[in-house]
């Protein structure tokens, strides 16, 4: 394994405006050809951890790498400003951290028409804020070729900034304002970007989520089935938010039935060898 860590801003000095410092990590698998990989290029994903836009959590970092390479994906986790810094910094991060793997795709063994971005709660939000809206102004005006991802696995996301059932710290954080606008309800609510562009997509969430309510999920599977983009989803009854691995690789009390969650990964796999 290739193993290095980026920091974005020598590559594109507008990200480090404002003292940010997003780093890009990378986990590429041995192009070695004794594992039958000389000459090969790989499926990829652009991992977004969460933390409710407040800080970027290692457990839903280094461990996803650890679950995804022996599948045969490149893995990459994207370290992203946090709060005070609010949009469209981290989107541009998430931009940015396309257009490095775009740029690198030989050289790191990546078949940039293999890509798929992840996220889990806020960086959920984040991952799928990016794989809708990849190419609006606010990007476009410092990324003019931003890419568009090929396949989004939402993991327990933040969808809407509706109050009803919003997290209502991440859309704080992301919009700047300590109580979010109409405009940004608008802006932030991602089952409404939905559109025929949106690329296919894996959620899961679990009904038992207390902190980001499994309606996130549901708003957001109902858009994707309305505009016939192809999806596929899983609902586990039990579990708090943030299971991450669900297996004691991330949780340290976890106990059954919500290690029932832990199948996610596999089937997230499964789906994304079959979609990309």
């Amino acid at each position: 394994m290739i193993h290095e860590i980026i920091h974005m801003k020598e590559h594109f000095p507008f990200l480090g405006e404002n003292g940010c410092d997003p780093t890009l990590t990378t986990y590429l698998l041995d192009m070695n050809p004794e594992i039958n990989r000389k000459d090969k290029l790989l499926p990829a994903i652009l991992v977004c951890p969460g933390g409710g836009y407040a800080f970027v959590s290692a457990r839903e970092a280094e461990p996803m790498a650890m679950n995804f390479l022996p599948w045969g994906f490149h893995v990459f986790v994207l370290t992203y400003s946090v709060a005070p810094h609010h949009f469209p910094t981290q989107i541009r991060e998430a931009a940015a951290a396309m257009e490095l793997i775009h740029a690198n795709g030989e050289k790191w063994g990546v078949d940039t028409s293999r890509i798929a971005i992840m996220g889990f709660s806020a960086g959920g939000h984040l991952a799928c804020h990016y794989a809708n809206c990849y190419d609006i102004p606010e990007v476009r005006e410092v990324l003019p070729v931003s890419k568009p991802v090929n396949a989004c696995v939402l993991t327990y996301p933040v969808i809407t900034a509706d109050p009803a059932y919003c997290h209502a710290g991440s859309i704080s954080n992301v919009s700047g304002h300590e109580v979010p606008t109409a405009a940004d309800v608008e802006k932030f609510s991602l089952h409404n970007k939905v559109t025929h562009r949106t690329p296919p997509t894996f959620l899961w969430h679990t009904a038992a989520d207390e902190l980001v309510p499994v309606m996130n999920s549901l708003l957001y599977a109902q858009a994707l089935a309305e505009n016939k983009i192809p999806f596929s989803m899983r609902i586990y009854p039990l579990g708090a938010h943030g299971l991450a691995t669900a297996d004691d690789q991330t949780c340290t009390t976890l106990k059954p039935p919500a290690s029932e969650a832990h199948a996610w990964l596999a089937d997230a796999a499964k789906w994304l060898k079959d979609t990309i």
